[in-house]
């Protein structure tokens, strides 16, 4: 693989964007994790968003970038709300778009991840080595050691897996399964996890910004699905190593959490397959995968086997599901669901036409 001269890296402009939302001492221990970084690419610059956290989340950061003398690179910005990830980062990039500087790339990342060292370096090499490609992943791990996976996009068949876990028809829809494993060589692949994220800018000038009405959960999905179709492509880097203390900032894919999913999980869901499959074939995905989910749950029971699922899941599932909540939490059955679909397609149009400075 052609490698790009490391010097020539210090010339590319990175924007790092972290959003906050009550987790200071995450994000101060991010930050500290990211200095060997800056060092070696001194054009980088780091923005923290808080997302109103209303806990002096924003007077303990910045008070920290003073004391540890980040100010030259980091600075902490106040969102006027709690609009989620994507409304988050959409905070700062949106600035960085139109600024007459804009940063050629931007690295998304959570506040509980610690950047290994040279992992901004590994991303931004791959990068320039390959200008056919939009979105770049790195290599995640957790507290059980290395996480080598990135994403196919869902579908019928991944969501049947997921919810049947039986052996001989996991093996058959093996190619469909969303998580995939992956080695130590770089992997062309459908999607990335949020948590350690660079997207090249000129994704964000073809494609427009990250879709707020996702408040959290499926917006890389939605974005990295919205940028294949624009014909960029997506890469697993092994290079660039993160560590991820998954689930710190939100709670939700905590190891070991025994919570229920949050109704903003299944909303996201929803959103995701109905946005980008259509309504009709999101009821079908919903039934099969219910469907399977409680197959697996009798198979389970019956053979005494443990339950890893969250509680609630099976009820949630069909609460939550598109038959009965449709889009926007309306049934299908309401003339309202029916105006918020019309609604929400003309809001994907302005998504994608979302104006951003020519360059």
């Amino acid at each position: 693989m052609k490698m790009t001269d490391t010097s020539d890296l210090t010339l590319e402009m990175l924007l790092i964007v972290i959003v906050n939302y009550r987790t200071a001492d995450l994000v101060v221990d991010c930050l500290d994790s990211l200095e060997g970084e800056v060092a070696a690419l001194p054009s980088a610059r780091v923005i923290i968003v808080d997302n109103d956290s209303q806990d002096n989340s924003f007077e303990t950061i910045g008070a920290k970038i003073k004391e540890s003398g980040w100010g030259e690179w980091a600075q902490v910005v106040a969102a006027p709300d709690n609009g989620g990830y994507a409304s988050g980062n959409n905070f700062a990039i949106r600035d960085a778009l139109v600024n007459d500087n804009a940063p050629d790339y931007f690295w998304l990342l959570n506040p509980d991840t610690r950047v290994r060292p040279g992992a901004a370096t590994a991303l931004l090499t791959f990068a320039s080595s390959h200008p056919e490609a939009g979105i770049f992943g790195s290599a995640l791990s957790d507290e059980n050691g290395p996480w080598p996976f990135a994403f196919r996009f869902p579908s019928l068949l991944s969501e049947i897996e997921s919810g049947l876990r039986l052996g001989l028809i996991s093996k058959i829809l093996n190619r469909w399964k969303v998580m995939r494993e992956l080695t130590e060589e770089p992997a062309k692949v459908d999607w990335v996890p949020g948590a350690s994220m660079l997207v090249r800018r000129a994704v964000f000038e073809s494609v427009g910004l990250m879709d707020e009405r996702f408040f959290l959960y499926f917006e890389e999905t939605d974005f990295c699905l919205r940028a294949h179709r624009a014909g960029w492509t997506c890469w697993y880097v092994p290079d660039s190593k993160v560590h991820h203390l998954r689930g710190q900032s939100t709670g939700v894919t905590k190891i070991g959490s025994q919570k229920p999913l949050p109704t903003y999980w299944f909303e996201s869901r929803r959103r995701y397959f109905v946005k980008n499959k259509g309504l009709f074939y999101s009821i079908v995905i919903d039934f099969f995968w219910i469907s399977s989910l409680a197959l697996w749950r009798f198979r389970r029971f019956i053979q005494g086997k443990p339950d890893t699922d969250p509680p609630g899941l099976l009820g949630d599932a069909i609460r939550q599901s598109t038959l009965l909540k449709g889009r926007d939490g309306n049934s299908i059955l309401d003339e309202e669901f029916h105006h918020e679909i019309n609604n929400s397609d003309a809001a994907d149009r302005d998504l994608n036409t979302r104006v951003v400075k020519p360059r």
